[in-house]
């Protein structure tokens, strides 16, 4: 397997602010202040007070992420030691896991004639422009599923926060799930539909992953705000229980500011998964009852992202880190020196 980097935009760029629904980018407290003061005002935050408690939220956002690598480890380490799982066979994908409806659209991509085309007229379901929904996993796997993420939510071990959105959800790979199941299912299952589908942006040469899963229920996270995601194609799976609404909702690519994209709301039924570019901007409506979970993989292209990081806009600076990290990786033949270890 390649060795996978970071870009150091991991430690400065797109920090949530979640109480002004913004991302921003910290590197100094004077750029800070020149960047971004003036619009934390017309959200609100008008006060010296406010300013510095968005600070101080900001320097334990970085600091987490300057520990993320060791936390990761040190979690990783104790799950698998303390923690009991409930339902073994979900760590290992079986084809009897997936829709049947999945399956053929697979089978369909080994054909020698396959095409864009003929694999679409299979999906059937275009939601919104490149966003294809089509069942993935069967009802009994997704119970067994949210009984085991519920297991573990409940028990002593350790639990690592998804992302900065999302407070509620578990990583997957701290738990296990990466070579037996996640790989698996990327490689065999995923890359041959995004080969078709996404050739214009990796999706032949998706070769990391990034997957949790997130949880939204009453008194904890309901919605989700608008954004895009650090991979090439994302694949974002309801896994159940019972809710009420919480559709998604699709804008436009990032390029385009929200006051001129046109959104389209995206019905998310239980087993069925919206497969979509990382770079067009979403979000979740509330739900407004129940609990729902929520499979998300972002699958990353090394090819795609090595010449310019999706989260920064510029050159990669290559951060060392461990497993899949961000899905850059090095080459062989690059003398100009876009590697750092100075935030590791």
């Amino acid at each position: 397997m390649n060795r996978f980097y970071k870009c150091s935009c991991f430690f400065t760029d797109n920090i949530f602010l979640e109480d002004y629904k913004l991302h921003v980018r910290f590197v100094s407290e004077t750029q800070f202040r020149e960047d971004y003061q003036n619009t934390l005002r017309t959200s609100g935050c008008e006060s010296e007070s406010q300013f510095s408690d968005v600070l101080k939220k900001i320097h334990v956002e970085i600091a987490r992420r300057q520990d993320h690598k060791l936390k990761t480890a040190e979690r990783t380490a104790t799950i698998k030691v303390i923690y009991k799982p409930l339902h073994q066979h979900v760590y290992n994908l079986q084809e009897s896991f997936l829709a049947p409806e999945f399956l053929e659209m697979v089978n369909y991509t080994s054909s020698s004639d396959a095409t864009v085309d003929g694999l679409i007229k299979i999906i059937r379901t275009e939601a919104a422009p490149r966003v294809y929904r089509f069942p993935v996993f069967t009802r009994e796997f997704c119970k067994d599923f949210i009984n085991e993420l519920e297991n573990f939510e409940q028990s002593d071990a350790p639990k690592g926060r998804p992302n900065t959105m999302n407070n509620y959800g578990i990583l997957l790979n701290e738990l296990g799930f990466d070579e037996s199941f996640l790989t698996l299912l990327r490689e065999l299952y995923l890359r041959p539909l995004t080969a078709l589908l996404y050739s214009d942006c990796g999706g032949s040469c998706l070769d990391s992953h990034k997957a949790f899963v997130v949880k939204y229920s009453m008194g904890e996270d309901l919605d989700l705000s608008y954004h895009y995601d650090n991979a090439e194609v994302t694949l974002n799976v309801s896994l159940g229980k019972e809710f009420t609404e919480g559709n998604l909702f699709f804008g436009d690519m990032r390029q385009v500011p929200l006051s001129e994209a046109e959104c389209v709301e995206v019905e998310h039924h239980v087993t069925e998964g919206l497969l979509h570019r990382g770079q067009h901007m979403h979000g979740v409506l509330p739900i407004s009852s129940g609990t729902r979970w929520n499979l998300i993989i972002w699958m990353r292209a090394s090819p795609e992202r090595n010449k310019l990081c999706p989260m920064c806009g510029r050159r990669p600076t290559l951060v060392e880190s461990d497993g899949y990290s961000d899905g850059f990786t090095t080459d062989p033949d690059d003398t100009s020196g876009n590697m750092s270890c100075t935030l590791t």
